[in-house]
């Protein structure tokens, strides 16, 4: 079996047999050439404008952030278009396992992982990658989808002087996310106490925003979450935005409404020290 990424940026998996037991499959999965953006978000309805402005203000004050969701939720796509808010002048260095994403800054460094050959040498890891983006003197760091050992370099990049950092990662929700983040620290070898390793986590990271796919094929930005620091052993989250669902439609759709949950983001001061300042309507329920 191989992974692999044509010159178009189309992945490739191709899988042959003994592995493969009714004959060789090749699945090649295609992205468009004009990326969706904001807006396109927008017009299909997964995310309303009130979210964006928020989003917004929260990348260009240089939080950090993480998106989450499941297999095919749009968690590329929506790190993709959250990246359109940061500055033209800043240095960018992106770190893919498979080369996705299509930022538009002029001063972007792009990497991407290398697998073993066939003697089993020569991979370099996203880790390995992760070390080497800290001594390019990057503004912002992007990781494509943290799965593995280097998310202890990763949290502490963005807990250290890296500001408005972005990744992904696979999860249900957002408290789901910690989970997971806590178990790839455990499987790098990070040899921490549980509590030492949350208060690693709740300091690096600001918010999650989690995408996901609904029944009707629909994808929909369910919540946007913050942390607002620990309380003994666990870390705190507040939602500050939701999709309610409220049910099906005849047609089969997925029916429901967007709303503020009325609570106002911890960081509203740290927004306006970074010269934005935020209607207090946008956290109106």
């Amino acid at each position: 079996m191989v992974d692999a990424r044509l010159h178009d940026g189309s992945r490739v998996n191709a899988i042959i047999p003994p592995l493969a037991l009714d004959g060789p499959i090749l699945s090649i999965r295609r992205f468009g050439r004009d990326p969706l953006t904001i807006d396109d978000l927008i017009r299909n309805g997964t995310v309303t404008n009130e979210m964006v402005e928020f989003l917004q203000a929260i990348v260009r004050a240089r939080l950090n952030l993480i998106v989450c969701g499941g297999t095919g939720s749009g968690k590329t796509t929506m790190l993709n278009c959250l990246t359109s808010f940061i500055p033209p002048n800043e240095r960018i260095v992106t770190i893919e396992d498979s080369a996705e994403l299509s930022l538009q800054q002029p001063h972007v460094v792009r990497l991407e992982t290398r697998p073993p050959n066939l003697e089993g040498k020569g991979e370099i890891t996203q880790r390995d990658l992760v070390r080497n983006t800290l001594r390019m003197r990057p503004d912002r760091i992007i990781v494509g989808e943290v799965r593995g050992a280097e998310v202890v370099d990763m949290l502490q990049a963005m807990s250290t002087g890296h500001d408005g950092s972005i990744s992904t990662i696979h999860a249900n929700n957002p408290r789901d996310s910690l989970g997971r983040l806590e178990m790839m620290m455990m499987f790098s070898g990070f040899a921490l106490p549980e509590r030492a390793m949350r208060q690693q986590v709740s300091s690096a990271i600001n918010l999650f925003v989690h995408v996901t796919r609904l029944p009707d094929g629909t994808r929909k930005v369910v919540k946007i979450a913050e942390i607002t620091g620990m309380e003994g052993e666990t870390i705190m989250m507040q939602d500050l935005y939701e999709f309610v669902r409220t049910g099906i439609s005849a047609d089969g759709k997925v029916m429901g409404s967007f709303r503020a949950t009325g609570i106002r983001s911890t960081f509203a001061r740290r927004l306006e020290a970074a010269g934005v300042k935020l209607d207090s309507k946008l956290f109106a329920s």
